[in-house]
């Protein structure tokens, strides 16, 4: 079996390929940079240069390799940056998926037994009221950030594609998602590198945060790539997966966590340019769906998840 996975250098895409590998899969990948064939714990990793901005391309590189499963993570994956680079952040994450899905639709015609999943975010639930929690995945679009409106996009583009054309796709949509090596831009890894720079003696004692107060449903990154698998096996095509821990963790206890795992003895000072335009309080999902369809249960603590994501920060230069 050849799995391809887009935008493989990004933060999930190297642990879904260690997880493909372990599964005895052939791992390809795209990447916008040409890039030597990676060498990874459970086995090779071949990369090849593909900005995804081409129907035919992508054709071309689908006919060449001949995956069984493609797992599309490539995009823009930041909410602050989209508010940002709006135009950019749409052409990312819905011009190139629709180039990938016409390029699908041909080549599924050579071989009728491919799947694909596409990778959304729980951004495309936007605002909800308390008596809509837990988010299920018939709650209502109402994204308030670009990149949520990106994604909530492509959630129906798969769904056309799927009656259209017959597509054999799957669209996931993951909750916050934390884990070792994640890049900054995103909570815990900010923390972690404040807490880190304390603990070296590189920065003074106070951790600069933004809104604490909100609440959010964390999985480990190990736990969502095993999600990733089960629903290209398993999951019902043409259908949206939520994949989250069903718990909800406020920032502020999950900055009390990595304060305590650390000896850093920081100081908490709330920083107006962190706060995001829009917030949303309360983001808890609802993993019925895909426990029903799958065997994915999630394994890690969050504990666990914080203490590995501290140890990598201490161990980066």
């Amino acid at each position: 079996m050849r799995a391809l996975i887009t935008g493989v250098m990004g933060f999930v895409g190297k642990y879904l390929a260690e997880h493909l590998l372990s599964q005895g899969i052939e791992v390809w990948g795209t990447s916008r940079m040409e890039s030597p064939l990676l060498r990874l714990k459970n086995g090779n990793l071949k990369i090849v240069q593909n900005n995804l901005d081409s129907t035919d391309d992508i054709h071309n590189l689908l006919c060449s390799i001949k995956p069984n499963y493609i797992f599309h993570l490539a995009g823009q994956s930041n909410v602050k940056l989209s508010w940002e680079d709006k135009e950019g952040t749409f052409y990312a994450n819905v011009n190139k998926t629709i180039f990938l899905l016409d390029a699908c639709v041909k080549y599924q015609q050579e071989n009728p037994r491919m799947r694909i999943l596409t990778v959304g975010s729980s951004e495309e639930y936007g605002k909800v009221e308390s008596s809509e929690l837990p988010i299920k995945e018939t709650t209502i679009l109402r994204p308030m950030s670009p990149y949520g409106a990106s994604k909530a996009a492509v959630s129906m583009l798969i769904q056309q594609y799927h009656k259209a054309h017959g597509l054999n796709v799957i669209h996931v949509r993951p909750f916050n998602h934390i884990g070792p090596g994640q890049s900054l831009g995103f909570v815990v890894p900010d923390f972690t590198k404040q807490l880190v720079q304390i603990e070296k003696g590189e920065k003074e004692k106070v951790l600069k945060v933004g809104n604490l107060s909100a609440m959010r449903d964390f999985t480990d990154v190990r736990d969502i790539v095993e999600g990733y698998y089960e629903l290209v096996l398993y999951g019902k095509l043409g259908e949206i997966y939520n994949i989250c821990s069903g718990d909800g963790v406020s920032i502020n206890e999950i900055l009390n966590k990595l304060i305590e795992l650390s000896s850093s003895n920081a100081i908490v000072e709330v920083c107006e340019s962190k706060i995001r335009p829009i917030d949303i309080p309360n983001y808890i999902g609802e993993n019925s769906k895909i426990k029903s369809d799958t065997d994915w249960i999630p394994k890690y603590e969050i504990i666990r998840t914080l203490e590995d994501s501290l140890n990598e920060g201490r161990s980066r230069k």
